[in-house]
């Protein structure tokens, strides 16, 4: 993560997955586990190379029989496989939801090139290969460019840099829809220029769906 010297009120960042479910309260709008994957390395190794894509939808047990049950070059991939799992069944407990929608696929483009809200309530995303999201902490946000100009460039005040999540790490955004009405800025990292590439997985309660990120 890019080092600020200055306080980030809106952020919950925990190397204890229990703490994701401060997400619930008014001031926070971003949750990020910070978390090591070596166990996973193998596995993402032997992956690196393909063009995955995996959706599924759900209950957690619906879509769990579904990751169990998938061909080709995740099949190998248990350990991979039971992360995504665990990590499906964390957001069941945070959010309270009864149905998922997954994605969990090979992203070689900029995506959402900048910085937005989603309009859902809650998603939860980790990036297992490549570069995490960007996001914006709510004191660097310049509020008058935000609600009249497309200047994304003095979109962030004087003093302020991006925040970026950490590869591996989990991350649960807070979108438009949630009650508080406090959503998160943020945006997909810039790889095409760098003809880098992500593996991201992305869950969101099946109410709201939009953009990658």
């Amino acid at each position: 993560m890019i080092e600020t010297n200055r306080k980030i009120s809106n952020a919950v960042i925990s190397s204890a997955s229990s703490d994701l479910s401060d997400i619930h309260l008014t001031s926070k709008n971003i949750g990020i586990y910070e978390r090591q994957i070596e166990a996973l390395s193998n596995e993402l190794r032997l992956i690196k190379d393909r063009q995955i894509e995996l959706r599924a939808s759900g209950s957690v047990a619906e879509i769990m029989a579904q990751l169990k049950n998938t061909s080709g070059i995740l099949s190998h991939c248990t350990l991979l496989k039971e992360d995504i799992s665990a990590l499906l069944k964390l957001f069941s407990a945070i959010t309270g939801a009864e149905d998922f929608r997954l994605l969990f696929c090979t992203i070689t483009s900029n995506m959402c090139r900048r910085f937005h809200t989603d309009i859902n309530d809650l998603r939860l995303l980790c990036t297992y290969i490549g570069p995490g999201t960007l996001w914006l902490p709510n004191e660097a946000v310049n509020q008058a460019v935000l609600q009249s100009s497309d200047n994304e460039a003095e979109l962030v005040l004087p003093g302020w840099e991006a925040q970026q999540v950490k590869t591996g790490d989990v991350v649960i955004l807070k979108g438009a829809l949630f009650e508080d009405s406090n959503p998160i800025l943020h945006r997909s990292p810039p790889i095409e220029e760098s003809h880098d590439k992500r593996l991201l997985l992305r869950i969101d309660t099946n109410t709201f769906i939009n953009s990658l990120s």
